[in-house]
């Protein structure tokens, strides 16, 4: 249950990428890593390419939104609203000026600019990201070979990572230390 968390995660990412670097430098000739680092750039570029363009997004919308509420406002102060409201029988109500508190606000704004920009930098990120995902594959799977070398340095790396996974498994667990040593 501790593992959901990342703060209280063990290691094993450490191990993996040493397990990965192994099979990149065995498993694959220079042309193939460059293929990869080259794919693996793109990922990254195309994911930072689209947060940018989310961000100012997110940015240009808020910024529409402000100015369509001060626009609304500055209508709705602008036009001629009753003062006072008559009953049927005779007596009549006053009703209060809500102008002042229907303004934009500071806080209003900040909140508008906060939660577009966060909106924008998630879907642009995500959109770069799959976009930079659909680009690296078509370099990897560009050539059959490479893309079959590949395939099975993966796969062989897949095992080796499931084989220690199985190791840690069939090793006593925490819990039943716990309660062995007492």
């Amino acid at each position: 249950m501790a593992d959901n968390l990342a703060a209280f995660r063990d290691g094993r990412s450490g191990q993996l990428r040493k397990l990965a670097e192994e099979h990149l430098q065995h498993d694959l000739n220079q042309s193939d890593r460059d293929i990869l680092r080259s794919a693996g750039g793109k990922v990254s570029t195309h994911a930072k390419v689209g947060s940018l363009l989310g961000l100012g997004l997110g940015v240009w919308c808020a910024f529409r939104l402000r100015s369509m509420r001060l626009a609304y406002f500055n209508a709705f102060r602008a036009m001629e609203k009753p003062v006072e409201l008559k009953f049927a029988d005779g007596r009549t109500q006053p009703i209060p000026d809500l102008t002042n508190q229907l303004a934009p606000s500071k806080w209003g704004d900040a909140a508008s600019y906060f939660f577009f920009s966060v909106g924008g930098l998630f879907l642009g990120g995500e959109l770069g990201f799959i976009s930079g995902t659909a680009s690296a594959s078509r370099a990897i799977t560009k050539d059959p070979e490479t893309k079959e070398r590949i395939e099975k340095a993966f796969k062989n790396y897949r095992i080796d990572a499931m084989k220690q996974e199985i190791k840690q498994l069939e090793g006593k667990s925490k819990f039943e230390e716990m309660f062995t040593s007492a």
